[in-house]
């Protein structure tokens, strides 16, 4: 059964900006045209962030609804042993309790921490949706309640299985969310554009995460995570491909700005470079993994490359783009090389 949106706002109005054009005769930008008091930038084919949320929300209602039939429920209790739980004010944390060690603690830990600054990652995504009508809305509110049960079953699993000290946890939660993502609201493309390489980005680290620390409770754990992570990018990634249809050349500069400055979400927690370092050393998430696992396939999904008809700004960025992924493989020839001096355990390759 496929759940329909809330078509209750969008019902009031014509949806689409051919039933809604007019043109204004005061105020006129050039050859602009308006929705009501939108402008639409006319002979270049650029549309601001409102006509786009409104443009796009007919695909943007598709994709919920698609999302909505793939989307598994599933519950966090399901996955905890909690036959392993002990009274903390009878037996306390002590170091030598972890079954997961080293990189594996720290995996897990930066994972944690970045799910739980959910608060801040919904206000950014409803900055960059809230203004559309009722599919981007409920959209908004679906992938924040899809993605709150990351958190809730990180916590379990680590609390329950003593893997790493509790009150630890706590404090790094306390500080995450104290200091929040602070992050300026990106535009409408660019945004789709992060949120789609960040999705992906987390789901590889997320299911990285589950191999390196061999355990199946872990594992098992996090594949299912990493499965929302996934329909999530898919629905990013073809909400952005459908912006490419509309305007290519804003759609290809957005991705291009957001390639050459992308950075995770976890960035700001305490002591970030040196523990992603760590990780990188692991192969959880390294260079290798971010060209090869993460760029290169949605940019090739959306056909960056080989799309015809672009302006000279966008095409300038695709130059700018190639550039960097040249000389992103050099850096990751170098880490490599480095990597061989490394006493690091590295990640078995996937079966």
């Amino acid at each position: 059964m496929q759940v329909r949106t809330d078509r209750s706002r969008s019902a009031r109005r014509p949806r689409t900006l051919a039933a809604m054009t007019t043109t204004k005769p005061a105020g006129r930008l050039g050859d602009a045209e308006y929705v009501g008091d939108v402008a639409l930038f006319g002979d270049a084919g650029l549309l601001d962030d409102a006509a786009l949320l409104l443009e796009l929300e007919p695909e943007v209602h598709r994709l919920y609804d698609r999302h909505a039939g793939m989307a598994q429920e599933w519950f966090p209790h399901d996955f905890i042993p909690y036959r392993l739980g002990r009274d903390f004010d009878k037996e306390p944390w002590t170091p030598d309790q972890p079954r997961l060690t080293g990189i594996a603690q720290t995996s897990f830990e930066i994972g944690l921490l970045t799910e739980d600054n959910l608060p801040s990652y919904h206000r950014l995504i409803h900055g960059m949706f809230g203004k559309g009508d009722g599919a981007w809305l409920n959209w908004v509110g679906r992938w924040t309640a899809e993605e709150g049960r990351h958190a809730i079953v990180l916590r379990d699993y680590l609390t329950v299985t003593r893997n790493i000290d509790p009150v630890s946890l706590e404090r790094g939660r306390m500080t995450q969310l104290q200091q929040g993502y602070d992050h300026p609201s990106p535009g409408l493309l660019r945004g789709l554009a992060y949120v789609t390489f960040q999705e992906l980005a987390t789901r590889i680290s997320h299911r990285n995460t589950g191999r390196y620390s061999e355990d199946p409770v872990a594992d098992r754990i996090m594949v299912r995570i990493a499965t929302d992570e996934n329909l999530h990018m898919v629905f990013y990634r073809d909400v952005l491909s459908a912006a490419l249809k509309l305007d290519p050349s804003a759609a290809v500069r957005a991705i291009v700005d957001e390639v050459l400055a992308f950075e995770m979400p976890g960035a700001g927690i305490p002591g970030f470079v040196r523990k992603a370092a760590q990780i990188a050393k692991a192969g959880i998430y390294d260079l290798r993994v971010h060209r090869d696992e993460v760029l290169l396939p949605i940019l090739r999904h959306w056909k960056l490359f080989e799309l015809a008809g672009l302006d000279a700004a966008a095409e300038d960025a695709r130059r700018r783009l190639a550039a960097y992924l040249e000389k992103l493989d050099e850096q990751v020839l170098r880490f490599e090389e480095r990597l061989a001096r490394s006493t690091v355990p590295r990640i078995a390759a996937a079966k």
